[in-house]
């Protein structure tokens, strides 16, 4: 049977009543279409559920050291605050995107079978991953005079740095945990995630009081904390995994590791240069607006909207992590038509929810400000930046899932370069003309911003749509024997 005459569901993923709708789907195309888009939303929510459980977690470790350094003292906050965003911002976003090389290959390595390949995939993303680590270390080193670069106080670039000094141990903890988490994400095991991350969540909480309020560790007391919070996650998803053997996909530590590093490099920088240039592009609002005239009021109120902004983010990169794992599953099948099918499901339902969060943000806009702030002049700044923010949250509803579908494909390096273009030669250039040039203050800046998530949403778009499914199954069947399926066999 030609792949262009399967069933739009592989039989090995279908049991009892599935199996007879796909039989008949022939002779009914209509009740074979809802029931499969039920069974793909269902597959959608196993994955995307657990992954944003554990994302709004693991986000909470630092938020929740930062409302405890709050309760210090008001330098103590700006340490941890500016630490978190600037410096080990930096890090976990180049850390993330090159982890998420680890999505196509473990994804499709899984959907073709070759199980013994996702751990050995894994090593090799720890090499590369501990190697960077290694080389971003003179950042936290040289902290105090990068911060005084970007504007901030001796006193505070001071103290920033002292904190970024003691979490060193968390850089390397991200070189670990990230292909980890690709490596159980592959094999659908988001629930072990969740429930690690969950149970982290709960520890920190207590011994952030303790180190820091109760026993006055200060500083000390939070950075001890967060690295243990961190290095915890890592050491019981490696547990499990050692334990479990994860169905045969750890097998043992290899030499393999050390092989097609070159491939795995090359893959792992488009990855994050991808992932980051995303990952920065709204956080440049801030400074941007910074240098307006008179900036307080409308850099509080940008810092309001992005707020806001960030936990609906969390929401979308549940899916992201959802969709790059059923499409490099698919696509390592060979079944095409399902992983199209899988991206059609994902992206109506994500956009139906950002809908649904443009439409809160909208209803709310007279209140919501006055939930952070008690000054007028920046609650009314953010009512009109509501209209921004309600159209950002739906973008970001969508843009994530379709960068989750690039992760999946293996396409990080041609996003990359749209990025680039939609992003830095479009967005910002076109935030400056009217923030700047036009007068239009912080509604200008970010305006020209949204036109560049917009145009890079529309080229996904686009790029998605004419995508030849069959042709990427058949990339993903040579990418797995490329880069050592072969071996799997041995």
């Amino acid at each position: 049977m030609s792949r262009n005459k399967e069933p739009l569901l592989d039989n090995h993923q279908l049991d009892g009543e599935e199996k007879q709708v796909v039989s008949r789907r022939g002779t009914n195309d209509d009740v074979g279409f809802v029931k499969e888009f039920g069974w793909e939303s269902k597959r959608l929510w196993e994955l995307a559920g657990p992954a944003i459980f554990t994302t709004v977690c693991q986000y909470s470790l630092g938020a929740l050291t930062q409302t405890f350094a709050g309760q210090i003292g008001e330098l103590e906050l700006a340490a941890v605050s500016i630490e978190n965003s600037v410096i080990a911002g930096l890090a976990f976003g180049v850390m993330l995107g090159m982890g998420s090389a680890l999505e196509t290959l473990c994804g499709q390595a899984f959907g073709a079978g070759q199980l013994r390949m996702l751990g050995i995939y894994m090593q090799r993303s720890w090499v590369i991953l501990l190697t960077t680590a290694c080389i971003l270390v003179p950042v936290y080193v040289f902290s105090p005079p990068i911060l005084l670069l970007a504007g901030q106080t001796t006193r505070i670039s001071n103290a920033a740095g002292k904190f970024a000094l003691w979490m060193i141990p968390q850089l390397f903890a991200y070189a670990m945990n990230f292909p980890i988490q690709k490596f159980l994400q592959a094999q659908r095991k988001v629930l072990v995630m969740a429930w690690i991350s969950g149970g982290v969540l709960v520890l920190h909480v207590f011994f952030s009081w303790l180190f820091i309020l109760k026993l006055k560790w200060g500083l000390v007391g939070a950075a001890v904390t967060l690295n243990i919070s961190w290095w915890l996650i890592v050491i019981l998803q490696l547990v499990y995994i050692f334990v479990t053997k994860s169905d045969g996909a750890w097998t043992g530590f290899s030499s393999l590791a050390f092989q097609d590093l070159f491939g795995f490099v090359k893959l792992s920088l488009a990855s994050a240069v991808m992932l980051c240039l995303e990952f920065w592009y709204l956080m440049i609002l801030i400074i941007i607006t910074g240098l307006l005239p008179n900036p307080l009021v409308p850099v509080d109120a940008m810092s309001i909207c992005m707020n806001i902004n960030g936990w609906q983010a969390m929401i979308s990169l549940g899916f992201n992590a959802a969709i790059s794992v059923r499409v490099s599953n698919e696509l390592g099948a060979g079944n095409a038509r399902l992983a199209k099918f899988s991206v059609i499901v994902v992206s109506l339902t994500s956009t139906v929810i950002g809908a649904a969060c443009m439409i809160v943000v909208l209803a709310t806009r007279e209140y919501f400000p006055y939930l952070f702030t008690n000054s007028e002049a920046v609650a009314e700044e953010t009512k009109k930046l509501a209209m921004l923010l309600a159209w950002t949250v739906l973008l970001n509803s969508l843009q994530p899932v379709l960068s989750g579908v690039a992760v999946g494909a293996g396409w990080q390096a041609l996003v990359a370069y749209i990025n680039i273009a939609c992003y830095y030669i479009v967005g910002l250039p076109a935030g400056v003309l009217l923030g700047f040039k036009l007068d239009l203050g912080a509604m200008g800046i970010w305006g020209g911003m949204i036109g560049g998530i917009c145009l890079q949403t529309i080229i996904l778009i686009a790029i998605t749509a004419m995508t030849n499914w069959e042709k990427e199954a058949s990339l993903a069947a040579s990418r797995v024997k490329q880069w050592g399926g072969a071996a799997a066999t041995d």
